[in-house]
């Protein structure tokens, strides 16, 4: 009997950017990261100099374990190398969505994050945070976002939310957001819709390694991100709110 050809269904499975490919192009001068369970930690050089490079991979949620692990080497690093630049490698699907850690106070273990990435930036430390997989709601928030700037790659994929899950939030009916994210960045995903808001200060193709280096020579310790988002079109009120409220003056 003959047999009728079949041909196998696509894979589903999101791919992964391996991030030993990642560093090499980052760091052509060599580095010492190591990963456990997904996640990122060590050292590399640029331009002779060294910096602290702490991330995630895998598309791994954020539990209290990477938040803490994370914490514990940036606060290694303003502890036992003043000044050093500490690049974040941001790969997650967010806040890791677990009864356990939610009853652990997940939310407290993020803001303790955060405040250790705020204390290395008023210590003097550059932050940088690169966006090379995926990038979404609070994991990325109190990593790559609080940074003194975030950058990403081309292919990364950057939401706080997917379109069917906030049409279940909101009662929204996923067509009318899909038609809104075509025109307002605000509902979109992608790099380039982030790098229009101001949360993304750029792009990276091409020498990786050079990109870096320019990132780390620039100081962005201002927040301008609301500024950049008004000079883009991608946040035409965010600025004006700071600057009503700054001056104390109501906001029309």
């Amino acid at each position: 009997m003959m047999q009728s050809a079949v041909n196998p269904a696509p894979s589903t499975a999101p791919t992964q950017v391996d991030w030993r490919a990642l560093a090499q192009q980052l760091f052509p001068q060599g580095h010492a990261i190591g990963e456990r369970d997904n996640f990122l930690s060590g050292s590399a050089q640029v331009d002779g100099a060294t910096v602290t490079v702490v991330g995630t991979t895998g598309h791994t949620p954020i539990g209290i374990e990477i938040a803490l692990a994370q914490a514990q080497a940036i606060l290694a690093t303003v502890r036992d190398h003043p000044g050093r630049a500490i690049v974040i490698l941001v790969d997650t699907q967010g806040q890791r969505l677990r009864h356990r850690d939610e009853m652990l106070g997940i939310n407290s273990y993020m803001a303790h994050l955060g405040k250790c990435v705020e204390l290395a930036r008023r210590s003097g430390h550059r932050v940088i945070g690169l966006v090379y997989d995926q990038a979404l709601s609070g994991g990325f928030i109190t990593s790559g976002l609080i940074a003194d700037a975030c950058y990403a790659l081309p292919e990364a994929t950057i939401r706080v939310m997917g379109l069917p899950a906030m049409a279940r939030i909101t009662k929204v009916p996923e067509e009318r957001l899909t038609e809104l994210a075509r025109n307002n960045p605000v509902f979109a995903p992608g790099p380039e819709n982030y790098l229009r808001m101001g949360g993304v200060a750029d792009i990276w193709s091409g020498d990786l390694a050079q990109s870096l280096r320019e990132a780390l020579a620039v100081d962005r310790s201002a927040d301008r991100r609301a500024v950049a988002g008004l000079e883009r079109g991608g946040r035409r009120l965010a600025q004006h709110v700071i600057d009503a409220v700054a001056d104390d003056v109501p906001f029309k």
